[in-house]
């Protein structure tokens, strides 16, 4: 048998061709180029380009906050809003639910909230970030710290704290949880305190720690503080003595405004029932309402001044014209016009002093529709007063051209028109000045207001004095302050309950100033359906007034212009007649 060697094999014995061998060397040496090619583009040519791609994936803005503005009395020492420090409660949900059940029920008590509604939250385990809640207090945050719960990172934040709670809470009004103005005084100047918010961009890690910046920080710029006009002891004041009254007349509600006659400032403002707004369970239902600015009602009496003044400013009547109301009971327009008592003859002085509905029927008569629908307008009845506060009513004032001559007699003395408490309280500022309206302001005032002329001096000054009698021995008595002489009108009527008067709710007012020498303070309060110690303006709205006139004006340093003798007897009557 013939044997075959390496050599006699036609495949190994045949010599690789010149050309492939080449071919191989060339592929590979291109391969090598292109990753040399690569490499130089990647780490040479392309290099800012990749960077910036790559601190894109983990650059972040970073919010600078901005401090909320301060908020303070018109002595600029008493605060009435600040922030504080305090901590945001969040989770990151996959390792929240290593949690024991203890650890998840101790932050449920902490945090106020349902251990069921914190489970609903972290459930979702693809999510990195869950807030539990915001704006919790350092001291209980420093207790959930202490738990060292998986999971549970805390973040600082502020929040807003009122230290006058309810008695400052409808002038002052609160933030939500974004720290943004929701009612009062936070609301309406919500820019000025915000500030503006700064910005860093920054690079963070993927544990989201911060490496480094990416560019200078533009630094927040902080709130401005602001002053109010509001005297942080009258509104104390003025609190209390309303709150007294509500509880021994059994009140559904009351309201009270206090002022400055010379300023137009307001120096208190209060509402009842009232809330805490550090509470945010208690924001909420009709005690939000702030009762001076947003609850219009029939006015009753406090409207007969401005009818009469205004007859007097036109000359349809003079001091000295007499009515005669015989025996309390005019039949007008098929209407029966009744007085609580049998007058005879008035002239237009005895007409407020007495409240005679049957004397400002006749003096209406006198007036056309026209003429008291462009007065009641010049004094701001029917139009949101222009005070910048949020929430203004502008109550309800009928075209003239609609009204019925039985219209026209009855808002000469209250009845079918609506006002706010802090409208009737700026129009009685003409009586207490000569004949002018001030314009209102809720921050503090350094120069000279301005002011719209409605009255003449004369007229206001005559009506002063009429005021005065009204608010004296032989009117709503109640109203007087030892050593000072106050001048006002009571108001009563009754509330409209399903298109109906009704025959047992009412609503109690008495709008004044003193002194009278030289008037500094408008007040004007409303009892809302008191249900005890009787019903009308002169007896239950009155004596706050009183007291709320008396504690000012010793507050302001106002001196007495009467002798205190000459009151104590009447002092003594009212004590005894409350």
């Amino acid at each position: 048998m013939k044997r075959f060697g390496f050599h006699d094999s036609p495949v190994l014995s045949s010599k690789p061709s010149f050309w492939r061998a080449r071919l191989v060397l060339i592929v590979l040496g291109l391969a090598l180029c292109a990753l040399v090619a690569k490499a130089l583009n990647v780490q040479i040519l392309s290099n800012e380009f990749l960077l910036r791609q790559g601190e894109k994936r983990y650059e972040r803005t970073l919010v600078l906050p901005a401090v909320r503005g301060k908020i303070f009395d018109r002595s600029g020492s008493v605060v009435l809003a600040s922030s504080v420090p305090a901590k945001a409660i969040w989770a990151i949900p996959e390792d929240f639910h290593k949690a024991t059940p203890e650890q998840v029920a101790e932050l449920s008590r902490l945090l106020g909230v349902d251990a069921r509604d914190i489970q609903q939250r972290t459930q979702d385990e693809d999510k990195n970030f869950v807030y539990l809640q915001r704006q919790v207090p350092l001291d209980v945050a420093q207790q959930i710290q202490k738990l060292k719960i998986p999971g549970v990172q805390q973040l600082d934040e502020t929040r807003r704290f009122y230290p006058e709670g309810e008695v400052m809470a409808h002038v002052v009004g609160f933030t939500n949880i974004e720290d943004r103005g929701i009612e009062g005084i936070e609301l309406a100047f919500n820019d000025q305190l915000s500030g503006q918010p700064g910005s860093r961009r920054v690079i963070k890690d993927r544990l989201g720690r911060v490496v480094e910046d990416v560019q200078a920080a533009i630094p927040a710029v902080d709130g401005q503080n602001l002053q109010l006009s509001i005297d942080a002891g009258i509104q104390f004041d003025t609190y209390t003595a309303l709150k007294e009254s509500i509880e021994q007349h059994q009140a559904k509600g009351g309201a009270a405004i206090v002022l400055d006659a010379r300023t137009g400032e307001v120096l208190a403002m209060v509402n009842l029932p009232s809330y805490d707004p550090n509470d945010v369970s208690q924001r909420t239902g009709p005690a939000l309402r702030n009762r001076v600015v947003t609850d219009t009602f029939e006015p009753g009496s406090i409207m007969k001044p401005f009818t009469a003044s205004l007859a007097l400013d036109e000359g349809r009547i003079t001091p000295t014209t007499l009515f005669d109301t015989g025996n309390g009971r005019y039949r007008y327009q098929g209407a029966l016009i009744s007085d609580v008592g049998h007058f005879g003859t008035l002239n237009v002085g005895g007409i407020i002093q007495h409240s005679s509905n049957v004397g400002m029927t006749m003096i209406s008569e006198l007036l056309s529709s026209q003429d008291m629908w462009a007065k009641f307008s010049q004094l701001g009845f029917g139009r949101v007063p222009q005070a910048n506060f949020p929430g203004m009513a502008a109550g309800r004032l009928r075209p003239w051209q609609r009204w019925r001559p039985i219209e026209r007699a009855t808002m000469a003395y209250g009845y079918g028109l609506s006002v706010s408490l802090i409208q009737v309280a700026h129009a009685y500022t003409a009586f207490a000045r000569d004949g002018d309206m001030v314009s209102l302001s809720l921050l503090r005032r350094d120069g000279k207001p301005t002011s719209t002329q409605v009255y003449t001096p004369w007229v206001t000054h005559l009506m002063r004095t009429y005021l005065e009698a009204a608010a004296g021995p032989d009117g709503a008595k109640l109203a007087q302050v030892q050593g000072y002489r106050v001048a006002g009108k009571s108001g009563t009527a009754r509330k409209i309950i399903n298109g109906q008067y009704s025959r047992t709710k009412y609503r109690g007012s008495f709008v004044g100033f003193a002194p009278v020498s030289n008037p500094r303070i408008v007040v004007a309060v409303s009892i809302d359906e008191p249900m005890a110690g009787g019903y009308y303006g002169g007896r239950v709205a009155a004596p706050v007034f009183s007291d709320i006139v008396s504690s000012t004006l010793r507050r302001l340093g106002v001196r007495p212009d009467v002798p205190v003798d000459s009151l104590v007897a009447v002092a003594d009557q009212g004590r005894h007649a409350r």
